[in-house]
């Protein structure tokens, strides 16, 4: 279900993209806007992990500095079937975990400081695994289509707002109301396909640890520690955490642009698996 999902709003938002394009620049003006934006996003696709691991100032540990956090991601890859990823942790009192990297052979773990002090082993199994569907789900590489298309949506209103852009029959009006709407219909679809990668995540560690309430229970831990603690991190960077790490800072119109489902929510759905529904 959670595929299909994905894949209708997927749908939707290259329809959006198309709609956009063929109205303020016709053929030509989409195809540029796609190349700009696709362009941009190559270059984050290959050179994500050094760039996200420096804005949450982690560093790549060890087996030998974090033998307990090496053999259990170790383990668990090895039930996905995937390579061993780098390890990192970065020095945040806050709890929370995420994984980077282009594929499963250039994949990044990493944990903070926090989380380490927090949770117990069956908890830290359930993080790591969900942090594993993500590089099991290849989450990047639909991260980086997401962004591409939302991008390109984004630079075609801009310049229409400008009058760079014309139709196809060299006319400059354009629809003020979609080119204003269109960015902002991009970036929730963006979003809402964010938070279904969310819940698949969370399937997989659940199944990859075995332990769904354990998982639920560290989710509980993490989102009532991100609300107390805060994290100094840049808001691009923020939708790979496990949990909101922006929590702290949040507001009612913050969470309706929210990357992540609410936790009740994943709770639930992880003791329905629990029981075996």
């Amino acid at each position: 279900m959670n595929d299909l999902k994905v894949f209708v709003l997927m749908a939707g938002l290259t329809a959006l993209f198309v709609a956009v394009g063929g109205a303020v620049g016709g053929t030509q003006g989409a195809v540029m806007a796609l190349l700009i934006a696709a362009a941009s996003n190559f270059f984050m696709y290959f050179n994500s992990a050094t760039m996200v691991l420096r804005a949450y100032r982690a560093r790549t540990v060890t087996p030998a500095e974090v033998p307990e956090l090496h053999a259990v991601v170790d383990g668990l890859r090895q039930r996905a079937g995937l390579p061993m990823p780098t390890l990192a942790v970065a020095p945040h009192e806050q709890p929370n975990a995420f994984a980077t990297g282009r594929n499963p052979s250039h994949a990044v773990v990493c944990v903070t400081q926090g989380i380490l002090d927090l949770v117990d082993r069956d908890e830290m199994e359930g993080v790591l695994g969900h942090e594993l569907g993500h590089v099991k789900n290849h989450d990047m590489l639909l991260q980086t289509f997401t962004a591409s298309m939302a991008g390109a949506v984004g630079f075609l209103s801009r310049f229409a707002m400008f009058g760079g852009m014309r139709d196809e029959q060299g006319r400059r009006g354009v629809n003020p109301i979609m080119v204003m709407l269109a960015p902002f219909a991009a970036m929730l679809i963006q979003f809402a396909i964010s938070r279904q990668r969310e819940f698949a995540a969370d399937r997989v560690g659940a199944e990859l640890s075995g332990k769904p309430l354990a998982l639920a229970s560290a989710l509980r831990k993490l989102d009532a520690a991100a609300h107390r603690i805060p994290m100094q991190i840049p808001p691009a960077v923020a939708p790979l955490a496990q949990v909101n790490p922006l929590a702290a800072y949040g507001s009612g119109m913050a969470r309706l642009f929210s990357t992540h489902p609410s936790t009740e929510e994943r709770v639930a759905r992880l003791e329905a698996m629990a029981r075996g529904g």
